[in-house]
């Protein structure tokens, strides 16, 4: 198992500032490598709210294994696609004047695929593309959830309405019988499988559950999602099937008609991929605060660190205090806005002025927080490269 140095990161950033944030190149590198071994020669279209820094997205798209862009917004894949080819939104677009601009620019609208899963969208895509003079490229999001017990239970993400060959087969018709609108590709995200790890602390009762649902959603989604490609093909051919995510690269590739996956936080490796058996990704990215207070001996507080990940509030959304060893958040204070007390064997050996680093939950998330990532290789700062705030893009 790999241990992060962090001796040689904090020489690196010795002359910083926290709070500040750092991506360790060698571990970035790993990780890549990794998801490519794990997609079984298919290629990774990079989820870039993972990684939320332009600079990081280009590095990325140059190794092997990786191609075109999963974007989350339109008005992100506007900018995205302003240097990048091959840009998919990954979600349903409401921004008309995101739309129009994209449908009045012919090399934009050739570089950008929009997401639907209901008429309601075609008809706001279509109306843009006949103002806008160009043909605009659709991608069905299907539903990838699974249900049981005639859908009392619901397992995964609640994405989109589409599910059934039948659905999607009169949705696909609808896209080809509106002008101006071509279908190109299909997605399928199986949160409940790349997103949820089959190896938590705690009850072993949860986890056999957990692996459980993971192996019939496994099953009924291949099954499925072979019949909705099956009837989709039957109105249109498609460039891309896309599918899968960090969590679940290598059953997904294991599809045949999947023809691309689609990932990125593998590549920071926060937290949230410390409980897959699977695979083990290097901790890559991190964030660093400084102790002002020492209220007692056995506590030391630092500034600010209230950098929760998205999700139902709870423990595991909390940033993970991770070096010097031996630190753990509060139960009553957790990570607060202005002020992080931190107890554990760990806190009586700290100073005021000493640093502490954070692991964050969720990975792109992090770069919401700060204008720039540090580079480092080795123990040496070889770039600073802004993140999307950084650069004055606040998408969402």
């Amino acid at each position: 198992m790999h241990t992060t140095d962090f001796a040689a990161l904090d020489r690196a950033t010795r002359d910083l500032q926290p709070p500040f944030a750092v991506l360790d190149l060698g571990a970035l590198q790993h990780n890549a490598e990794s998801m490519r071994r794990r997609a079984g020669g298919k290629p990774i279209r990079l989820a870039s709210k993972s990684v939320r820094c332009r600079s990081v997205i280009r590095s990325v798209l140059a190794m092997p294994g990786f191609r075109g862009i999963l974007a989350f917004t339109l008005p992100e894949a506007l900018w995205l696609a302003e240097e990048f080819d091959d840009v998919l939104v990954g979600y349903p677009t409401a921004d008309d004047d995101a739309l129009h601009r994209l449908a009045a620019d012919r090399r934009l609208a050739s570089r950008v695929t929009l997401m639907a899963d209901c008429p309601a969208h075609l008809e706001r895509i279509a109306a843009a593309a006949t103002r806008g003079g160009h043909p605009l490229k659709v991608c069905l999001d299907l539903d990838a959830s699974l249900k049981s017990l005639g859908g009392r239970l619901h397992f995964g993400a609640h994405r989109s309405p589409l599910r059934s060959p039948e659905q999607a087969r009169d949705l696909a018709r609808a896209v080809v019988e509106r002008s101006g609108l071509r279908l190109v590709g299909l997605m399928a995200y199986e949160a409940q499988i790349a997103g949820v790890g089959d190896n938590a602390p705690g009850s072993p009762l949860r986890r056999a559950a957990i692996r459980a649902m993971q192996g019939v959603s496994r099953r009924e989604l291949r099954l499925r999602r072979k019949a909705v490609i099956s009837a989709v093909r039957e109105v249109a051919p498609l460039e891309f099937v896309n599918g899968g995510g960090t969590g679940s690269l290598e059953s997904t590739a294991a599809e045949s008609v999947v023809t691309e996956l689609g990932a990125g936080s593998g590549l920071y490796a926060p937290t949230l991929f410390d409980t897959y058996r699977g695979f083990r990704p290097r901790p890559a990215a991190f964030f660093v605060q400084s102790v002002v207070r020492r209220p007692s001996a056995d506590r030391a507080t630092v500034l600010g660190g209230g950098w929760p990940a998205s999700g139902a509030a709870g423990h595991d959304r909390l940033p993970t205090p991770v070096w010097p060893a031996g630190l753990q958040l509060t139960p009553l204070e957790g990570a607060g806005e202005v002020q992080t007390p931190l107890t554990g064997p760990g806190a009586a050996r700290l100073a005021v002025g000493d640093r502490v680093w954070f692991r964050h939950t969720k990975a792109g998330e992090l770069c919401e927080r700060v204008n720039e990532l540090h580079l480092v290789d080795g123990d040496r700062i070889t770039a600073v490269a802004p993140t999307y705030r950084g650069e004055g893009q606040a998408l969402l």
